[in-house]
């Protein structure tokens, strides 16, 4: 099937994610992991990039962000990414890439899948074994999106403000989504669709963001069997 170009628009909230090159440490000490947060924050309101939830893992970062030109997030990556190789490999005394490649993305279909989404990047440190509960991770937005903690960088999608008329109902209704983990057909839905830079949701929304690519996309993934539902389709 052909490949798709990456897909933007302005407006449609998008999940990102970043590799280190060959699956190796980005961060090596809590002033890096410090720095690539005040850089994602400058160049996110350079570049007009709205960021509703990340987290930074050993050797990979993931973003939900809403992007407000069609070339905000891609902008805002670029940015980063230059300004902390510089650091990083001034500081180790390297030389050569730091990130594998261009970072991935896919569209979010807000209403069926960009609260599952915060939840899928705030619970990477769970599932990863490196904490017993979301809010004991430093490198996330958990604790200012379940729990309230100032934040210049985090700004709450409208979705999210739509859960509660205080930050207080928010918060804690909120935290209540991550009783339960995510589903499997849900985490290889998001993967399967951020590793291969496609939009994640419903029938329409596909449509809406793919185009005349839809067809091309509905072809590249069989149904498996036994499965009423296609990957790439969130339940």
């Amino acid at each position: 099937m052909p490949r798709v170009a990456r897909l933007m628009f302005p407006n449609i909230p998008v999940h990102i994610r970043q590799r280190g090159h060959n699956r190796s440490a980005c961060f090596a000490r809590p002033s890096d992991y410090e720095l690539y947060l005040g850089l994602i924050e400058e160049f996110g309101r350079v570049h007009e990039c709205l960021i509703h939830s990340y987290v930074l893992m050993t050797n990979h970062i993931h973003l939900l962000a809403t992007p407000l030109r069609p070339d905000s997030a891609s902008e805002m990556m670029r940015s980063v990414n230059q300004r902390y190789v510089q650091h990083f490999n001034r500081r180790l005394k390297r030389t050569g890439s730091l990130w594998e490649g261009r970072f991935r993305s896919s569209l979010v279909d807000s209403e069926s899948y960009l609260l599952v989404c915060h939840r899928y990047i705030e619970m990477n440190p769970l599932r990863a074994g490196m904490v017993s509960a979301p809010g004991l991770y430093p490198w996330s937005s958990y604790g200012a999106n379940a729990e309230g903690a100032p934040s210049s960088l985090v700004t709450p999608h409208p979705l999210y403000s739509a859960l509660g008329a205080t930050p207080g109902d928010r918060q804690l209704r909120y935290r209540g989504l991550f009783r339960a983990p995510l589903t499997q057909l849900q985490l290889d839905s998001i993967r399967g669709a951020v590793g291969s830079d496609r939009p994640l949701g419903g029938e329409a929304f596909l449509k809406a963001m793919l185009g005349p690519h839809f067809s091309e996309f509905r072809m590249g993934r069989p149904r498996k069997a036994g499965d009423e539902t296609q990957p790439g389709t969130l339940l």
